[in-house]
C-alpha cells in the first residue's frame, strides 16, 4: 500500500531510482554500503529548525545507494560507519556531517522505533526492510539514534527475544548505552559478531534485573559482543 497508517507523512510505494524530494518511509539494512537513515525531510519544520524531537513522526528514509526510491546520503556526510551482524539483529554505527540530511548542528537528537507513543511509529508508517537473514524480509522491531554527529541503527530478526535486543524504551541514554559498538571515525567495516546482551537487563549471580529509565543509578552500558571476520573499505562515498 502506498501508506501504512494513519496520518502518515510520506509514503510506502517509493519505486525504484532515487530522488531528492522522496517522501519515500522504507529504510533498508544490508551492509556498511547498503544501508538508510532516518532523518527530516526539510530543514525546518512549522517555522523552526528540524530537530529529531520535532520531526520525529515524518522523518524520510535517506540512503547509501540507489534503487530504492529514496533521498541519498550525500557524498562525504559518513565519516564511520561499522556494520554488523549477529544471530540475532544486524546494526550499523557511525558518525558524521549529519546537518547534510537536515539535522540541525548542536540537535542532541532522538530515538526512532515503529511503536512510538500511539503505536503507529516514529515515523509514523516508517518500515525497515534487509536481506541479512536469507531474502528480503520485514524486521517488526528496531530502533534508531540519531543526532547532527552520529547515528546507530540496530533491526532485530523476528523473534521471542527481538522486542528485548531492540528495545526502544531507553530513549534518552543514546547510542553507546543502547548499542555499544564501534563508532571510530575514518574506517568502513563489514563484520559478523556475537549479541550484546539486551540493554537494560543485567544478571548477576542468577538474578536478574531489569533498569527504568529515571531510576536513581543507571547502570553502564554492556560491553559489546565481539566482532570478527571483518571486511573493509577505504570509502563509501
Amino acid at each position: 500500500p502506498a501508506q501504512t497508517e494513519q496520518d502518515q507523512a510520506g509514503t510506502n510505494q517509493c519505486g525504484g531510482g532515487s530522488n531528492a524530494t522522496s517522501l519515500c518511509q522504507n529504510v533498508y539494512l544490508n551492509s556498511v554500503t547498503d544501508f538508510c537513515l532516518w532523518a527530516p525531510p526539510e530543514p525546518t519544520y512549522m517555522g523552526v529548525p528540524s530537530s529529531i524531537g520535532e520531526t520525529e513522526r515524518i522523518e524520510v528514509a535517506w540512503c547509501m545507494r540507489s534503487g530504492y526510491g529514496t533521498r541519498l546520503i550525500p557524498n562525504g556526510a559518513i565519516t564511520g560507519a561499522h556494520f554488523v551482524q549477529t544471530p540475532d539483529y544486524v546494526q550499523v554505527t557511525g558518525v558524521g556531517d549529519l546537518t547534510m540530511l537536515n539535522i540541525p548542528s548542536g540537535d542532541e537528537g532522538g530515538e526512532l522505533d515503529p511503536h512510538g507513543a500511539d503505536g503507529n511509529g516514529n515515523p509514523i508508517g516508517g518500515l525497515v526492510f534487509g536481506e541479512t537473514f536469507g531474502g528480503l524480509q520485514q524486521y517488526h522491531e528496531w530502533t534508531n539514534f540519531m543526532d547532527y554527529q552520529s547515528f546507530c541503527f540496530r533491526a532485530c530478526k523476528d523473534a521471542p527475544m527481538a522486542p528485548l535486543y531492540c528495545n526502544h524504551v531507553y530513549d534518552v541514554l543514546g547510542c553507546d548505552w543502547n548499542m555499544p559498538g564501534n563508532y571510530d571515525a575514518g574506517t568502513f567495516e563489514n563484520c559478523m559478531g556475537d549479541s550484546t546482551e539486551p540493554m537494560g537487563i543485567y544478571v548477576n549471580g542468577g538474578t536478574t534485573t531489569t533498569f527504568s529509565q529515571g531510576d536513581p543509578t543507571t547502570p553502564s552500558a554492556h560491553p559489546a559482543g565481539s566482532s570478527s571476520d571483518c571486511s573493509t573499505f577505504s570509502t563509501i562515498s
